[in-house]
């Protein structure tokens, strides 16, 4: 969808990479290893964005760090974009709805560090018929074009993955 907007596929990966989890920063040399790109053509990106606002820039040693820009008037707009594009925004919805009892929905792994890899990581906190969960992943599958892989977990045991595990864990959705 967003392809057809913007014809820089470059430009396209570093929206979704850096608007999936605005808290995430990148420099160039990484994000050109992470695209199989040149750092030239993601410099030249990087630049445009950071001129038009959207992304802001921090010097650390000689290193650049990138990152959203929250403060942007745009930036839920392009937030709202880019989950529309991966399908995240309506697929947890749809998918809890019909569960029963889910407190609360995590987004982790590639997609909570801002990388659009194909494979959706979703922890659900709470209980659920698991039958039923797989049939809504299968149908929700399709809608998005992509994997999802889900953990079901309760409080405690989402307390002790959170120490156990060094990534980021970006709340979804919640009850309350």
């Amino acid at each position: 969808m967003l392809e057809a907007l913007i014809t820089s596929k470059t430009r396209v990966r570093l929206l979704v990479r850096f608007f999936l989890n605005p808290t995430m920063k990148a420099y160039l040399r990484q994000l050109a290893d992470e695209f199989g790109e040149s750092t030239n053509s993601v410099r030249v990106e990087l630049n445009r964005l950071t001129e038009a606002g959207i992304l802001e820039s921090e010097a650390v040693g000689n290193v650049i760090n990138y990152r959203a820009k929250q403060s942007h008037p745009l930036f839920p707009e392009i937030r709202s974009i880019v989950s529309k594009m991966t399908g995240l925004d309506s697929i947890i919805e749809w998918v809890i709805q019909r569960l029963g009892d889910v407190e609360n929905a995590y987004l982790i792994g590639d997609y909570a560090k801002g990388r659009d890899s194909g494979i959706i990581d979703v922890i659900l906190v709470g209980k659920v018929d698991k039958v039923y969960l797989t049939e809504l992943i299968e149908k929700a599958e399709g809608l998005v074009q992509r994997k999802i892989r889900y953990l079901v977990m309760n409080q405690v045991e989402l307390d002790k993955y959170k120490k156990q595990h060094e990534e980021p864990i970006l709340l979804l959705w919640s009850k309350t």
